[in-house]
C-alpha cells in the first residue's frame, strides 16, 4: 500500500522509473522464459510447489533469505516474528531476512538478482509492482502450495487475497494491507455546527462541510479539506465508483493496453478538487504526504484522505493538540454507488528459479506462519497494519487493541462491506508506478489551472508507448 516511510506506513513512493522503460523492456525479454507458461489467466510461475516432504528428508539447517523493505518500528516488529519462526523451527529453518530498501529500492534490486541468478528465497513486494512479479516468470504462485497441501485458507480476508488473484489463483501472500479511509476533525466540526457523527460520503458532502468549515467562508479550519495529489487516491475514487482503472478488466482478463483515468468519473473528481481549491475551501498541499499529514494534525484541514496506517499518528495529534478525531468510510464521487476501495500495501513472493526443492519449502513455512492469526494480530498491534487474517481480529490482544483503538473498526467494516469486483480488486498493469505517477501530473496539472478533462487526458496519453513497449517485452 506507496510512496513509502516504510518505518511509518509503508505506502508511498516517488516513483522514478527504473532505469528507464527500455531497460525495463530488455530485462523482461531476458528473464521471461522461467520454466512455467503464462496460462491460467496470467499466474506466470517457475515450476509448480515441491513435494511436501523434501524439507522432512533434508539434513542440517535450511536458510531462507528474505528480502524486505520494512524499515523503523515496523522493521522491530518485523525482526520479532522472524526471531519467533526461527525459535520455533530451530535446529531445521533458518530466516536470513535483509532490508533492500524501499520499494522501488527493492524491485531495482530484485531485477538485478534475477540477471545474476541470486534471487532470495522470499521477497516483499509493493502491490502495483505485482504485474510484474507475474511477467517475471520467476516464482511459484502461493495457490500451487495451497492446492498441494489442500489448504483451507477460508481465514483470510477475501478482498485482500483478491488484489494478488487472478481467476481465483493466488499468485503471492498478501503481508502488510492498507485502507484508505476519511479522517476528520471532530472538534472543527462542532465549531462550525456540523454534526461530528455525521461525516460527508461523498463530493458534495465533503463541500458542503468544507463550506462551513474553512475560514474563507466563516469557518474555524484554515482549509474544510485538503490532502496530498496522490495518485493512490484518485484510484480509490474510481473503485468507490465502480469502474476500472484500466482496461481488460482492469488487467484481469488480459494484458492491459490502457489506463481509464481520463475517463468522466474521475474528471468529475478532478474538476471537484480544482474548484474546491480554487473557492479557498481547500488546500493544495502538493505531492508530499507529510505537508498534508501536518496540516491536518495542526489543524488547518478539517477532512483529509489517508491510509489506515495513519490512525496511530492522528490519534496522537488529536490527543496532545486537545481535539476529537474522526475516521469514516472512503467517500464515493456519489452518494449510492456500490464500489468500495482498494487494498494497499505489499505481498510475499517466493522464488522457484534456480532455488532448491528444499529452499522453496522453508519459504513456504515462513510465509505460513506470517499469513497466521496469531502473526497478524501481532503485526497488527505492532504496526497499524490491516491483519490478513480474520480470526487475527479475535485474538484477545487484538481485541484489546481496537477497544483502545476503537476508529479502526471503521477500516474493518469496510473491508467486511466492499463487495469484490475487478474495479476493487485494482489495476495490473506493468507500468502502474509510472501510471500513478502520470495520474499525479494530470491533477498536479489541474490544481495549478488546467482545464481538468485536458490535464487527464494529457496524462493518460502519455502512457500510451510505455504500456506498448512494456506488453510487448513480455511473451
Amino acid at each position: 500500500m506507496k510512496r513509502t516511510t516504510s518505518g511509518g506506513t509503508s505506502r508511498r513512493l516517488r516513483y522514478a522509473v527504473p532505469a528507464g522503460l527500455v531497460t525495463v523492456s530488455l530485462f523482461l525479454a531476458a528473464c521471461g522464459g522461467g520454466s512455467g507458461d503464462d496460462g491460467d489467466g496470467g499466474n506466470g510461475s517457475s515450476g509448480g510447489a515441491p513435494a511436501a516432504d523434501v524439507l522432512d528428508k533434508a539434513t542440517g539447517v535450511t536458510t531462507v533469505a528474505f528480502w524486505h523493505a520494512m524499515d523503523g518500528t515496523n522493521a522491530e516488529a518485523l525482526d520479532k516474528l522472524v526471531a519467533d519462526f526461527n525459535t520455533a523451527k530451530k535446529g531445521k529453518i533458518e530466516v536470513k531476512s535483509t532490508y533492500a530498501g524501499k520499494y522501488d529500492d527493492a524491485i531495482t534490486k530484485y531485477k538485478a538478482a534475477i540477471q545474476s541468478k541470486s534471487t532470495p528465497d522470499v521477497i516483499q513486494i509493493y502491490d502495483i509492482g505485482s504485474r510484474f512479479m507475474i511477467d517475471a516468470k520467476q516464482t511459484i504462485p502461493m495457490q500451487s502450495f495451497i492446492d498441494r497441501d489442500k489448504l483451507d485458507v477460508s481465514d483470510l480476508q477475501a478482498n485482500i487475497t483478491g488484489y494478488y488473484s487472478i481467476d481465483k489463483k493466488l499468485n503471492s501472500m498478501p503481508f502488510n494491507t492498507s485502507m484508505p479511509v476519511l479522517y476528520y476533525n471532530k472538534t472543527l466540526f462542532q465549531k462550525a455546527g456540523l454534526d461530528p457523527e455525521n461525516p460527508p460520503q461523498d463530493l458534495a458532502g465533503i463541500r458542503a462541510a468544507a463550506e462551513k468549515l474553512a475560514k474563507k467562508a466563516g469557518g474555524p479550519a484554515d482549509y474544510g479539506f485538503g490532502a496530498a495529489i496522490y495518485g493512490w487516491l484518485l484510484e480509490q475514487f474510481i473503485a468507490t465508483d465502480g469502474k476500472e482503472y484500466c482496461d481488460q478488466g482492469n488487467g484481469r482478463d488480459g494484458k492491459a493496453t490502457k489506463v481509464l483515468f481520463d475517463q468522466p468519473e474521475s474528471v468529475e473528481v478532478v474538476k471537484w478538487w480544482q474548484q474546491m481549491v480554487k473557492d479557498g475551501l481547500a488546500a493544495n498541499t502538493g505531492r508530499d504526504t507529510k505537508a498534508a499529514q501536518a496540516a491536518f494534525k495542526s489543524g488547518q484541514l478539517a477532512i483529509t484522505l489517508e491510509s489506515t496506517g495513519q490512525l496511530g499518528g492522528y490519534s496522537k495529534a488529536a490527543k496532545e493538540g486537545g481535539w476529537e478525531l474522526g475516521a469514516a468510510n472512503y467517500p464515493h464521487i456519489k452518494a449510492g454507488t456500490e464500489g468500495g476501495p482498494i487494498i494497499g500495501g505489499a505481498s510475499l513472493w517466493i522464488n522457484g528459479e534456480s532455488h532448491k526443492d528444499v529452499n522453496k519449502e522453508a519459504a513456504w513455512q515462513f510465509v505460513k506462519f506470517l499469513a497466521d492469526k496469531k502473526s497478524q494480530s501481532q503485526w497488527h498491534i505492532g504496526t497499524g497494519y490491516f491483519p490478513i487474517s480474520k480470526g487475527a481480529l479475535d485474538e484477545p490482544a487484538d481485541v484489546d487493541y481496537r477497544k483502545a483503538n476503537p476508529l479502526f473498526d471503521v477500516a474493518v467494516k469496510q473491508l467486511e462491506d466492499t463487495k469484490l469486483s475487478k474495479a476493487t480488486q485494482g489495476c495490473l498493469l506493468g507500468v502502474m508506478p509510472q501510471a500513478r505517477k502520470a495520474s499525479e501530473d494530470g491533477l498536479e496539472a489541474a490544481l495549478n489551472g488546467t482545464d481538468a478533462q485536458e490535464a487527464m487526458t494529457k496524462a493518460a496519453e502519455s502512457l500510451t508507448a510505455q504500456i506498448s513497449q512494456y506488453n510487448s517485452s513480455v511473451k
